[in-house]
């Protein structure tokens, strides 16, 4: 009789334990909406073998005394990665968990792991079953590079994790920047066709056009982004107490020559112009006669300066205009 008593109560433990859920179970519905907010005790349950499902942990600090900001931008990423994984739980895919651990939350657990940055991402990998990884210990993924995307740390989990079925991250539909995008084209749509009858004759103009063209050459061709590029100074010194405006050599040059060589350009340039077809529309010839002989003096002028100019850059050249 008692021997019996005994096999009873030896069936009914053992089904009892059958039907009591492990750890994996247990947090995992918890964690159907998001990844699973973490304390102390919970990490170290959790992370402590024997351990037959993965875990990333995310060790964060998230409140505004901390003053990582790094750490706030990256949270709704880590929060989209445990949704996505939620969302594809299925009875093939690999036994996994998502947690986060804030500093306020978890102060032993930092200084356990002398942690002086954050955020740090930790991934444990399996202890026993069929799946275990090496000797269990876990992985570290440091945010050297900066803030990352849901995408890149949802494939640097897949990658450890044991074959199986993963879902891709799933990003909600952002209804607001829908319908602000939709706004915005109807508005443009709407001013445009407003705005067409006035603005589709200055778009089609060809002057407008031609002085845009004008200016951008002007612009390149004087060593603009040049400038730019090597950061030249604006003028220097000549040595003498004086101030040079031109550099010597063709690799040299100054902010200042940049402008004078441009406006030596755009003088010639507009002489030019008007020699070809301002001039020969005058109706009164004694003017005609007068405006050919100013605009020619004006190209011979500017041309003798800009080979002065030339000079400077390259003491070798031996031809120059008179009067400079």
């Amino acid at each position: 009789m008692i021997f019996l008593i005994w096999i009873q109560l030896a069936l009914f433990c053992a089904a009892a334990k059958h039907n009591t859920p492990d750890r994996f179970e247990q947090y995992q519905a918890k964690s159907l909406t998001a990844p699973l907010k973490l304390d102390d005790a919970a990490y170290e349950k959790l992370t402590a073998p024997p351990r037959n499902y993965s875990i990333a942990v995310l060790l964060t600090a998230l409140e505004a005394r901390f003053g990582c900001q790094l750490c706030r931008d990256f949270q709704p990423e880590w929060d989209l990665v445990g949704r996505s994984w939620a969302k594809g739980a299925k009875s093939e895919q690999p036994r996994m968990l998502y947690g986060t651990l804030d500093f306020a939350d978890g102060k032993s657990t930092f200084q356990k792991l002398m942690l002086q940055t954050a955020p740090v991402m930790m991934f444990f990998p399996p202890t026993v079953g069929p799946h275990v990884q090496g000797d269990g210990q876990p992985i570290r993924y440091d945010f050297t590079t900066g803030s990352q995307t849901a995408d890149q740390i949802y494939d640097w989990i897949n990658r450890r994790l044991p074959p199986g079925p993963k879902r891709p991250i799933y990003r909600p539909l952002n209804y607001f920047r829908i319908l602000g995008g939709t706004t915005a084209a109807l508005g443009l749509v709407t001013f445009f066709s407003v705005a067409s009858p006035y603005v589709i004759p200055v778009i089609q103009n060809r002057n407008l056009w031609a002085a845009i063209s004008l200016v951008i050459i002007l612009l390149f061709t004087s060593g603009h982004m040049y400038n730019h590029i090597r950061k030249v100074p604006y003028v220097a010194g000549d040595g003498r107490g004086g101030i040079s405006y031109f550099a010597g050599g063709f690799s040299n040059q100054f902010g200042l020559e940049t402008q004078i060589v441009a406006a030596m350009y755009a003088t010639l340039s507009f002489a030019t112009i008007a020699l070809a077809f301002r001039v020969p529309r005058m109706v009164d010839p004694k003017q005609q006669q007068i405006a050919v002989f100013v605009w020619a003096g004006v190209i011979f002028g500017m041309y003798s300066f800009l080979l002065s100019v030339f000079r400077v850059k390259n003491g070798g050249y031996p031809f120059h205009l008179p009067p400079f």
